[in-house]
């Protein structure tokens, strides 16, 4: 293991924010008393201002376009002044002075640093909308911890954000990688097998599923390599390279639009740098 390159200072991982951000008690502030930063979302976009070398949070008083369009969620401190989160509707236009930047732009333009508060904005934004209600009994919900910890009004029920664990493989056999291709990617990206961790099952194991399920390919020889936090909407993706081990390749069209084996020396259009998936391509495919 001391051989695998760092797959942790990857975008959207803590590691950019850590001095930057000091978590608060999560709280709604309608009237905000402090100037502060200001997470804007309207689904996976995030509203900037023009900076002196790139965009930047907006910074002051909430705007007046703003007011009647959501509750801000007051969330911690961002670099020592207050830090409010909100989710526009779809519909709400944005004035021609702001910046429209998608957290899975194809071609970045902002820092690692405002990536990654914007992803954990738009982790806990999904959080509180999908846990207004209780599970159990459909009754309204409050906070009742320090943290995100909710607890049912009606009966009692607690409950505490939900992440998804995801294993993402490089399958390497010989000098060729085994990568897969998602219709609904842009056309000719191609990247590794993914999926979500079913009951009972280990990463590995669940590495090792989605490969054959997908593919028709057998791996051995599974090895961990890193993870990333994936905010779309909450995942974690946990990264592994693996040895082919047997099988022909039979592509699951319910799955995927393509998958083929390709030598390291030519390979085809790639998920953007901010991916684990193109970190471990580029980390392993040397």
């Amino acid at each position: 293991m001391s051989n695998y390159p760092d797959l942790i200072n990857i975008s959207f991982n803590s590691v950019f924010i850590k001095d930057l951000f000091v978590p608060g008690i999560p709280g709604y502030s309608p009237q905000p008393s402090e100037p502060g930063y200001w997470v804007i979302m309207q689904g996976n976009n995030l509203i900037l201002q023009p900076g002196e070398t790139m965009p930047v949070l907006p910074f002051g008083e909430l705007p007046e376009w703003l007011a009647a369009s959501a509750t801000p969620l007051t969330i911690g401190r961002w670099q020592g002044h207050p830090l409010r989160i909100l989710m526009l509707d779809s519909n709400c236009t944005i004035p021609p002075q702001f910046l429209v930047e998608a957290l899975n732009a194809v071609v970045q333009t902002m820092d690692n640093a405002t990536l990654g508060i914007g992803g954990l904005a738009r982790q806990a934004l999904h959080w509180e909308q999908q846990s207004r209600f209780c599970s159990l009994c459909g009754g309204g919900t409050e906070p009742f911890s320090r943290e995100w910890g909710r607890i049912c009004s009606n009966c009692g029920a607690k409950q505490f954000p939900r992440i998804s664990p995801c294993a993402i493989v490089l399958v390497k056999r010989g000098d060729e990688v085994l990568l897969v291709r998602n219709a609904a990617w842009p056309t000719g990206r191609y990247s590794l097998a993914a999926g979500f961790l079913n009951f009972g099952e280990s990463l590995e194991d669940c590495a090792a599923r989605e490969v054959r399920e997908e593919t028709g390919i057998e791996i051995t020889d599974i090895r961990y390599v890193g993870s990333q936090s994936w905010p779309f909407p909450s995942q974690l993706m946990a990264g592994f390279v693996a040895t082919y081990a047997d099988g022909e390749l039979v592509v699951d069209h319910s799955e995927l639009e393509d998958a083929r084996w390709f030598p390291v020396s030519a390979l085809p259009t790639l998920p953007p740098t901010r991916s684990i998936a193109r970190r471990i391509i580029d980390s392993f495919c040397r």
